[in-house]
């Protein structure tokens, strides 16, 4: 193996850094989107059930936004949850584009070093054929097998490049299309927390118009 990687030649470095950091970023968002950290089970449930009892204490809403992204968003709702249903959406929305963000943290470099890896790998090859035929136009050919070596050594980095790449790219999108799913699930709990404030008791509703009460005319006055 070392002596592959000296036969790369110095782009075999920042290719296996690059690998190094897209497995750090693989393992940790592996471990931090897992489903019971982002959307632990039976939570919205509960939340649905503080609400519908009226136990919406601000020490509880504190405590669910720390639990978890759905626990922040479903919190986001019940801050605001004695105002128009058109402005909690609008809460919700904005907290979701955070909630959003932080959970694709370190996958837009995860997506660079998939689409650098290759690259970089060529590059390594190229500057190993160039190096290897100036070889050739000073000291002539010489032996075939030793040239079909020299080109075989050359090749390593654009081996080493896909190697990183294509686990990255798969990873990347993975990850992409795990958080979108997570998004969804998300706004069908917190639509459902929306339908449970309605109903919840004392949850803000229009008052009926009342008829007015007209005075009773006065009696007339006789002299």
């Amino acid at each position: 193996m070392w002596e592959l990687v000296k036969a790369g030649g110095w782009p075999m470095l920042p290719l296996i850094l690059l690998g190094l950091v897209a497995l750090a970023i693989i393992i940790e968002r592996l471990w931090s989107l897992r489903r019971v950290e982002v959307m632990p089970p039976r939570l919205g449930e509960e939340v649905r059930n503080w609400a519908a009892r009226g136990e919406l204490e601000p020490a509880h809403i504190e405590s669910l936004r720390r639990n978890s992204p759905l626990g922040a968003l479903l919190a986001a709702a019940l801050d605001v949850r004695h105002r128009p249903r058109e402005l909690i959406r609008e809460r919700l929305e904005d907290t979701g584009r955070h909630l959003v963000h932080r959970m694709e943290r370190f996958l837009s470099a995860l997506g660079t070093i998939a689409s650098a890896g290759p690259l970089l790998g060529l590059l390594g090859t190229v500057i190993g054929m160039i190096q290897m035929f100036l070889g050739i136009l000073d000291h002539g050919l010489g032996d075939v097998n030793q040239l079909a070596g020299g080109i075989g050594k050359a090749l390593v980095c654009t081996a080493t490049g896909m190697i990183v790449a294509v686990p990255s790219l798969v990873f990347h999108r993975y990850f992409r299309s795990r958080i979108a799913g997570y998004v969804i699930e998300m706004e069908e709990q917190a639509t459902a927390l929306l339908d449970a404030l309605e109903r919840a008791p004392g949850a803000a509703r229009p008052a009926a118009a009342r008829p007015v009460q007209r005075p009773a005319p006065a009696a007339p006055v006789r002299g």
